[in-house]
């Protein structure tokens, strides 16, 4: 599996982004009360068509009546190639918000002339969160772990400052005992700064490894602010190992969303993101048109 990483940057238009464009068949104008449910999407879920064709990409995604976007594509003070100024107006325009972005900060650190730029660039775009969302393999050890957490602590404190609230999204290696710890619940929860870093609960990863999102919510009331919604096509022994073959659009799988989302308050969650690892195994605007389908007539009506 490529990590989350290697599509932070940005890499060159290539033939399978522009087949996957080619391959989008929806309505170009999505029932006008779609968005008014404010339904979310991260970007990584199509992010070869946003190589190929970030313009073309956002209006498809608009279209389909999606509200906000979580980005994928940070580097360098840009956004997929962009200013801040830039993107920010391409999104506004066709009636979208940025509400949260994904970037990386490593296990060897970030000086503090990077955070800061990386704060000033998502301060312009004007996004609310920005999301660590991946650990790489080699750093999966609890010495590390103490580590990192301790820079998302300090990323914290500078995004803060500019506005920007910090978080961080699992997977399911979290949730695996490691040298006697658990490192979500003995690690994560308890040092990172609740006020400086919320939690992104990725729904899928989280079932996956076993754990029930509703008692986390009562274990921690208040902590998760964003939700990512994808789901599993079946229930299976928890695991912990980054397979996701399993993935599907929201509502065509097992996770009982409703019961889930009748807790957010508990949980302070402000907004969900639908988000697909897979591509939508190579129909990306087509899963993502059943996700927000799914969403916005059986799940959030």
């Amino acid at each position: 599996m490529k990590s989350r990483r290697e599509f932070l940057q940005i890499s060159a238009a290539g033939s399978v982004g522009m087949a996957l464009l080619g391959s989008f068949s929806a309505c170009t104008t999505a029932p006008a009360d779609r968005k008014s449910y404010g339904v979310g999407i991260q970007l990584y879920t199509i992010r070869d068509a946003m190589s190929a064709d970030t313009p073309g990409s956002l209006k498809k995604v608009s279209d389909l009546g999606y509200k906000n976007l979580e980005l994928a594509g940070y580097s360098n003070g840009k956004f997929y190639g962009y200013t801040p100024a830039e993107f920010k107006k391409m999104v506004n325009d066709l009636d979208m918000d940025i509400i949260s972005s994904h970037t990386q900060v490593e296990a060897a650190g970030i000086t503090l002339e990077n955070a800061k730029l990386m704060a000033d660039a998502h301060a312009e775009l004007g996004v609310k969160y920005c999301i660590q969302p991946w650990v790489n393999d080699e750093d999966r050890q609890v010495e590390t772990y103490k580590k990192m957490i301790a820079e998302w602590n300090k990323v914290g404190a500078i995004m803060k400052e500019r506005g920007i609230q910090f978080g961080y999204h699992n997977h399911n290696f979290e949730f695996d005992t490691l040298d006697g710890l658990v490192p979500y619940y003995d690690l994560f929860m308890p040092e990172l700064d609740a006020d400086l870093v919320t939690m992104e609960l990725d729904l899928f990863w989280a079932s996956k490894a076993g754990q029930d999102p509703v008692e986390m919510f009562n274990k921690y009331p208040g902590r998760f602010q964003l939700l990512h919604m994808k789901d599993m096509r079946t229930n299976e022994d928890p695991f912990y190992n980054v397979y996701k073959e399993d993935v599907c659009s929201v509502g065509e799988g097992v996770i009982d969303f409703k019961r889930i989302l009748a807790a957010k308050e508990t949980a302070g969650t402000k907004y969900l993101f639908v988000e697909d690892d897979n591509q939508g195994n190579g129909k990306p605007f087509e899963g993502i048109e059943s996700s927000i389908v799914n969403l916005t007539t059986k799940i959030l009506s």
